[in-house]
């Protein structure tokens, strides 16, 4: 067959094949699926896992290093109160009374006074308030959210004792004795330092007159204040102290009456209030009574107030300034 004729071949079956192909009509279904073929060969085994690749096990084992923990937090005022649904809605109350609110107070560098709003989500005080929880997933996430210096939004002073510091950040006076007008007082139902002004109280501040404290022993001669009676060498999360704790320097204590000097805070304490009740200052259920009074006696009444109520260490966060509160207090009343 001549070229020509081939060429003109292979045209009419190009022009045939598009023809056809315009002409085809939608596909049919598929058909069925075929056999599987034969299985591949075993692939090699990868390396075996151990726990040493998992950091969660460093603290998720099977030790009760977190259920240990949890079980004493459950048994504290952290971890049982109710002052997380209490305040956690008003900006100057949130960072102390939700756990949640403290983290984000810490982190923005803010202090408890400074948080511009409440708390939609409140939390107590639990694991991730204190300890930087999951994180890391090592170890590292028990590390403290902080344990930089504190300055004292009452005093303005520094209260900077190793990780006592975290405890601090709450753990202060709201404010201290407002001045006289006239040489009057005035005295409401919310009269004193606020709840929890232990940092106040082993710094030597905070109670009202003219006593002068200074740091005491259980400040300046440990290396952690707070955390090294509360919760001791082993990691005590009920954070209520022990005798043990005590001892390391105290090595005769048996109690917390020490020398018995606990039972004589007490015992001017009750003289105090009965002065201040029989002053008007207190009525007879020892309930704050409102009004202006003397400056004199409103100082006594703030110290009754700072010392019994909300220091409540009878004594024990400063010994000094404790006793010379209470002496000052009862020679305004002659005793």
């Amino acid at each position: 067959m001549s070229m020509k004729k081939v060429l003109l071949l292979v045209g009419i079956l190009i022009a045939a094949a598009f023809v056809l192909t315009a002409c085809a009509g939608e596909p049919g279904p598929a058909g069925p699926q075929g056999e599987p073929g034969p299985a591949g060969p075993q692939g090699e085994p990868g390396p075996a896992l151990t726990t040493a690749d998992l950091s969660c096990t460093e603290c998720h084992n099977d030790t009760n290093l977190i259920s240990g923990k949890m079980a004493a937090w459950e048994a504290s005022l952290h971890g049982s109160g109710e002052a997380f649904l209490e305040e956690y809605n008003r900006a100057d109350c949130a960072g102390c009374h939700s756990g949640g609110a403290f983290s984000a107070m810490v982190a923005a560098g803010l202090a408890p006074n400074a948080i511009e709003a409440g708390d939609t989500d409140p939390t107590r005080q639990d694991c991730r308030t204190c300890h930087q929880i999951h994180t890391t997933y090592t170890a590292a996430d028990w590390a403290l959210e902080t344990t930089a210096p504190v300055a004292m939004f009452a005093s303005g002073s520094t209260f900077d004792k190793g990780s006592g510091n975290l405890c601090a950040n709450c753990h202060q006076a709201r404010r201290y004795i407002a001045a006289a007008t006239d040489g009057l007082v005035d005295v409401n139902s919310r009269f004193g330092p606020h709840h929890g002004p232990q940092s106040d109280m082993l710094l030597g501040l905070g109670g009202a007159g003219a006593v002068t404290g200074s740091p005491s022993a259980h400040y300046s001669m440990t290396e952690n204040s707070c955390v090294t009676c509360h919760l001791g060498e082993g990691g005590n999360h009920t954070f209520e102290p022990t005798v043990t704790a005590c001892t390391a320097c105290h090595v005769d204590a048996e109690d917390f009456d020490i020398n018995g000097f606990q039972t004589e805070v007490e015992g001017l304490l009750a003289q105090l209030e009965e002065a201040l009740k029989t002053a008007g200052l207190l009525d007879a259920e020892g309930e704050i009574v409102a009004g202006k009074f003397p400056e004199a006696q409103a100082q006594a009444l703030w110290n009754y107030i700072f010392i019994k109520f909300e220091d409540k260490s009878l004594g024990v966060h400063n010994s000094a300034y404790t006793e010379a509160l209470l002496d000052a207090s009862l020679a305004v009343f002659g005793e």
